[in-house]
């Protein structure tokens, strides 16, 4: 009868080579998150002097839904189910995500978000309950995850009894608990390694989702009938998405090596702070283009929130490039150009449309460059890109 129903038993990944990629529901997945993204930013407004606790603000809501998106993709490179109640309970996810997307923009006085990020993270638990593998590294892992999840689940859950301004301690609270978790699990989980090729695809396309939500940022800048300059404002201001796009094109092109990934904590978490980063500068870049079109002053806010999101994307992709490849001094001068160019036009230019020529001109240099010392140093890595130990 379960057969006849299309239920089978989760089975584990034993492919540790990686020749995995995502599926069709997982890409389906994918759509609602883009729409949550959308409310993040659309916090920020059109405010042309934005204040650090909304700008922390957003970034928190941005790393709340990314984690509830990033649970799944983990439970999907170690887990291989495709029957009717995987897809029963996936869809159960997918109307969480749609309350989280409507619970951002009434944080924190509504309840939709806490809802929303329960059904989603609830839904991970069930999946892992009924994956269970039999003993071994594999349970043990998937443990560490019930254990700590389990905890922040409940945590997240209790602050819906509390009163509306004091809920995010306990979002707060809870979240740290579940980001913890893989770090405090690291001893079992780097010997349950993550598919080779899956994970850090899914990563990818969470972060060309990111990108996709600056260039709408863009977009959405441009009067309906822009004249030359606002044109031109635009296709200038669109270098910098597309140097970075390229700039992780080329990373991640070549594959991570499987010793390094083990249980992905150090990658995925770098790629939290990244996609945030992106997620921030693509709204500082649309403030900036609203600038021109305005023609006024930009803002010392604005113009430090454009430092400050590039150098974090800087960062976090040096810390990507050596765990990926190895720690070189050509990668880190590199990165360093790139982080005091963007905070010498920041500090130093005001001029909405100049600012924009500096900071296209600045990271179009860095993806040249990066393409160079990436194109040198990548060979002596040999087979170890793409094959474990």
């Amino acid at each position: 009868m379960p057969s006849r129903l299309g239920v089978r038993r989760p089975v584990t990944v034993a492919d540790e080579a990686g020749h995995r990629h995502a599926t069709w529901f997982e890409l389906f997945f994918d759509v609602i998150f883009v729409f949550a993204l959308a409310e993040v930013v659309g916090r920020l407004g059109e405010d042309p002097s934005p204040r650090p606790r909304s700008v922390l603000a957003a970034f928190g809501l941005f790393l709340v839904v990314q984690w509830a998106w990033v649970g799944h993709a983990f439970y999907a490179t170690r887990y291989e189910a495709d029957d009717l109640p995987h897809r029963l309970l996936m869809l159960l996810s997918l109307l969480g995500a749609g309350a989280i997307t409507l619970g951002v923009d009434e944080v924190p006085r509504g309840p939709m978000l806490p809802i929303g990020y329960l059904i989603v993270r609830g839904v991970l638990l069930l999946l892992y309950l009924r994956g269970r593998p039999p003993p071994g590294v594999a349970r043990a892992g998937t443990h560490v995850y019930l254990i700590g999840f389990g905890l922040g689940w409940l945590i997240w859950l209790t602050s819906l009894a509390v009163p509306a301004h004091l809920r995010p301690v306990f979002w707060i609270t809870g979240t740290v608990v579940e980001l913890a978790t893989p770090w405090v699990g690291y001893r079992w989980l780097s010997r349950w390694p993550v598919d080779v090729r899956h994970l850090p695809e899914r990563v990818g396309q969470f972060v060309i989702i990111v990108l996709g939500s600056t260039v709408a940022n863009l977009l959405a800048t441009v009067p309906d009938y822009p004249d030359r300059t606002m044109v031109l404002t635009a296709a200038v201001a669109s270098v910098v998405p597309a140097a970075i796009w390229w700039i992780y094109a080329s990373y991640i092109g070549g594959g991570i090596p499987i010793h390094r990934l083990r249980g992905g904590q150090p990658y995925t978490y770098l790629h939290y702070l990244l996609s945030g980063g992106l997620l921030l500068l693509g709204w500082a870049l649309g403030q900036t283009v609203r600038a021109v079109h305005g023609d006024i002053v930009l803002t010392r806010e604005v113009r430090l929130l454009l430092a400050g999101s590039a150098t974090l994307w800087l960062v976090c992709g040096l810390g990507l490039y050596w765990l990926a490849i190895r720690v070189s001094w050509p990668a880190a001068l590199g990165a360093g150009y790139g982080i005091a160019s963007v905070w010498a036009i920041a500090l130093a230019v005001s001029s909405p449309f100049l600012v924009l020529v500096l900071l296209s001109v600045a990271i179009a240099t860095y993806a040249v460059l990066f393409t160079v010392v990436l194109g040198r140093e990548r060979p002596d890595q040999g087979m170890a890109l793409t094959t474990p130990d």
